[in-house]
């Protein structure tokens, strides 16, 4: 009999066992799921952030980023007819690596820039070298997950923007177009 005994307490044991260990689990798996709400929430609130902090930079840039942003705004550009977009001036096309921790990333993107004011044409082309330079190193600071929204995208279009009117003179960088946007 005490074979007998000895089985069954095994047998008890091990259901123990193993419902501790499917509690265990679960356990695990729920705070696995927490943890990702957690850091969605968080980085969709650092965008937030990042963007209300831009917006009281400084109130000159402030007024460009808000007329750009009227005329990027999603309703205007549906309602905005093809002859109301200014001079259109398209650069090469810009293959660069992406900010990346895991494995290379690759943007192959073609820009145009709509310009205001015709005078405009010269200088960029004058100083084609540091507009070039200046995009490639915004792209290049982005990782995937910052150029693969739509969001992402408005947001280093703007980036590109601020930055060319800050080093241009002869009229402004109304839009940026992007022709092509690959992603490998």
């Amino acid at each position: 009999m005490p074979k007998e005994e000895s089985k069954e307490e095994n047998k008890e044991e091990k259901k123990k066992s193993s419902k501790l260990l499917m509690i265990v689990i679960i356990a695990v798996l729920v705070l696995i799921v927490i943890g990702g709400a957690i850091v969605t929430v968080l980085l969709l609130s650092d965008d937030e952030k990042t963007q209300s902090a831009q917006q009281t930079a400084a109130p000159q840039a402030q007024e460009q980023r808000t007329s750009y942003r009227d005329a990027r705004n999603s309703e205007d550009m549906v309602s905005r007819k093809l002859s109301e977009i200014g001079i259109l001036y398209p650069l090469d096309t810009f293959t660069v690596n992406l900010k990346s921790d895991a494995g290379r990333r690759y943007l192959k993107a073609t820009i145009s820039l709509e310009l205001e004011g015709k005078e405009l044409s010269i200088e960029l082309d004058n100083k084609s070298p540091v507009i070039r330079d200046r995009i490639i190193r915004i792209l290049t600071s982005k990782t995937l997950e910052e150029i693969s929204s739509k969001k992402g995208k408005q947001k280093v279009s703007e980036q590109i923007v601020d930055t060319l009117n800050s080093m241009i003179t002869d009229g402004s960088v109304t839009s940026v177009y992007f022709t092509e946007f690959v992603i490998q």
